[in-house]
C-alpha cells in the first residue's frame, strides 16, 4: 500500500502545481484571440481533460510516467498574438490545423526532425520574445494596482526561496483572497462546467500567424524537451505514438477552444523522478494519477474562468507573468549563448516581442523568418572570405588532455537535448535500466 501511495500522492502534487500555475496563461490567451467568457472556460476545460485522458492512455499503454499538459508557450503566443483575422472561429481553425500538424509530425517523423533543427538559438529567442509581455505583467500591476500585486508578488518570493514548485500557487491563493476581499458580493456565478462549441473558420493570416507558429512553440518549447527530460530519467519514451496521441486529441478538443496538448516539460520531472518512487517501474502511476487530476481540476474551468473575470486583468497577467520567469530566463540564456548566432537571436527576439502585425499575420513568425534570414546572411559572409592573402597566424597545438576533452562539450548530441537546447535533461539515475 505504501508502495502505491508515494506515486500517487506525486501524481495529485504534479496536477495541482501544473494547474495552478499556468490556468491564468490560457484564459489570458484565449481571450486574447477572441474568446468570450464561456468560450475561455470551455477551453481551458478542454486542455484539461484532454491532457488527463491522454496522459492516462499512454501511461496505462507503455507504463512510463509520460506526462501530459496543455502548451504554455503556445498560450503565451496567443497572448503575443492578439485577435487574429476572423475572430474567434479563425482562431479555432488555426488550433485544429496545429494538431493536425502534431499529428503529421508524429506519422512522418521527418517533420519533426524538420522542426528539431530550426536553430536553436533563433527558437529560443521567439519564446523569448512571446514570453516577454505576460513577464513584464508583474511590474506592471505593481503600479497600477499596488494593493493587490504586493501580496501577490511577496507570498511568490517568499515560497520561491524557500519552496519553489509552491510559489506559483501560493501567488495564486493570495490573489484568490485579495480578489473576494475586494470584489462585490455576489459577483460570482457560473461554476458548472462549461462546453461551448464553435464551428472553426480557415483564414490565410490565422493560419500562417497562428497556427505555425502554435505548433513551432508546442513542438520546440514543450515535446522536445519533455522527451529529454524522460530520457535523462532512463526511458525511451514513444515520441512518434505520444504526438500522434496528443495531436488527435488537440485537434478533437479544438471546436471546444482548446488550443493544444503535449508532452509535459517542467512538470514532468514531478512525475518522472524518484520522488515519485524509488523503482522506475512504478513512477507511471505517479502521471496516471496526475492526468486523473488534471481531468477533475479541469471541470472547474468555470470557477477558474469566474476567478479571473473577477480580478483586474493586470493582477492576472502579473500571476501569469511569475509562473512563466523561469522559462523566460532559460529562453534568453539558450538564445545568446552562441556567439556567432547571437545577433540572429536577438533580431529574432526584437521582431517577436514588439507584438508588430504585418498582413495579418503576427510577430511570432516574422520574427522566426526575419532571425533566420540574418542567420543566412551571416553564414553566407563567414563562408566568403575577403580575397587577398591572409596575414600569418600563430597556431598552437592542442595538448593531448586538450584534445581528448574537445569531444565533449554542452550541447553536444551526447547532452539528450533536441532542437533549441534551453532544456537540458535530467540527470538518469545510477544503474538504472533505460526501459523502450
Amino acid at each position: 500500500m505504501a508502495g502505491r501511495l508515494q506515486p500517487v500522492l506525486a501524481g495529485v502534487v504534479t496536477a495541482l502545481v501544473g494547474f495552478a500555475s499556468s490556468f491564468t496563461v490560457v484564459l489570458a490567451g484565449l481571450r486574447a484571440v477572441g474568446a468570450d467568457e464561456a468560450q475561455a472556460a470551455s477551453g481551458l476545460l478542454a486542455v484539461s481533460v484532454a491532457s488527463g485522458l491522454c496522459a492516462l492512455w499512454l501511461g496505462l499503454r507503455h507504463r512510463m510516467p509520460i506526462a501530459i499538459a496543455w502548451s504554455t508557450p503556445g498560450a503565451a503566443l496567443l497572448v503575443a498574438t492578439g485577435p487574429v483575422p476572423g475572430g474567434w472561429p479563425a482562431a479555432v481553425g488555426a488550433f485544429l490545423l496545429c494538431g493536425v500538424l502534431i499529428v503529421a509530425a508524429g506519422l512522418f517523423p521527418v517533420l519533426g526532425r524538420a522542426v528539431a533543427a530550426i536553430p536553436g538559438p533563433v527558437a529560443a529567442a521567439m519564446l523569448a520574445g512571446v514570453l516577454l509581455p505576460l513577464c513584464t505583467a508583474p511590474v506592471r500591476a505593481l503600479v497600477e494596482v499596488p494593493r493587490l500585486a504586493v501580496p501577490v508578488i511577496v507570498s511568490w518570493l517568499v515560497l520561491h526561496r524557500f519552496a519553489r514548485r509552491w510559489a506559483v500557487p501560493a501567488a495564486l491563493v493570495v490573489a484568490a483572497v485579495t480578489i473576494a476581499l475586494t470584489s462585490p458580493a455576489g459577483g460570482v456565478g457560473g461554476f458548472r462546467p462549461v462546453i461551448e462549441l464553435t464551428a472553426p473558420a480557415f483564414t490565410v493570416p490565422a493560419l500562417v500567424g497562428l497556427a505555425l507558429p502554435l505548433f513551432l512553440v508546442t513542438m520546440a518549447a514543450q515535446n522536445v524537451p519533455g522527451t529529454a527530460v524522460l530520457r535523462g530519467y532512463g526511458y525511451q519514451p514513444p515520441l512518434n505514438a505520444a504526438l500522434r496521441v496528443t495531436g488527435l486529441a488537440s485537434a478533437l478538443g479544438a471546436p471546444l477552444g482548446g488550443h493544444a496538448v503535449n508532452l509535459a516539460a517542467i512538470s514532468a520531472a514531478l512525475a518522472a523522478g524518484p520522488d515519485a518512487h524509488p523503482d522506475p517501474e512504478r513512477r507511471w502511476i505517479a502521471s496516471v494519477t496526475a492526468g486523473l487530476g488534471l481531468a477533475l481540476l479541469g471541470l472547474g474551468a468555470g470557477v477558474a474562468t469566474a476567478l479571473v473575470l473577477l480580478s483586474p486583468p493586470v493582477l492576472i497577467e502579473a500571476v501569469a507573468g511569475l509562473a512563466l520567469l523561469g522559462a523566460l530566463a532559460t529562453a534568453v540564456a539558450a538564445a545568446v549563448a552562441e556567439p556567432e548566432s547571437r545577433e540572429a537571436a536577438v533580431v529574432t527576439f526584437v521582431v517577436t516581442a514588439s507584438g508588430v502585425s504585418l498582413l495579418g499575420v503576427a510577430g511570432a513568425f516574422w520574427g522566426l523568418l526575419a532571425g533566420w534570414l540574418m542567420l543566412l546572411l551571416f553564414r553566407r559572409r563567414a563562408a566568403s572570405p575577403p580575397a587577398g592573402p591572409a596575414a600569418p597566424a600563430t597556431v598552437l597545438a592542442p595538448s593531448p588532455r586538450a584534445a581528448e576533452n574537445g569531444s565533449s562539450r554542452p550541447g553536444s548530441a551526447e547532452s539528450g537535448s533536441v532542437g533549441s537546447g534551453s532544456h537540458p535533461a535530467a540527470p538518469a539515475e545510477a544503474g538504472e535500466v533505460t526501459r523502450r
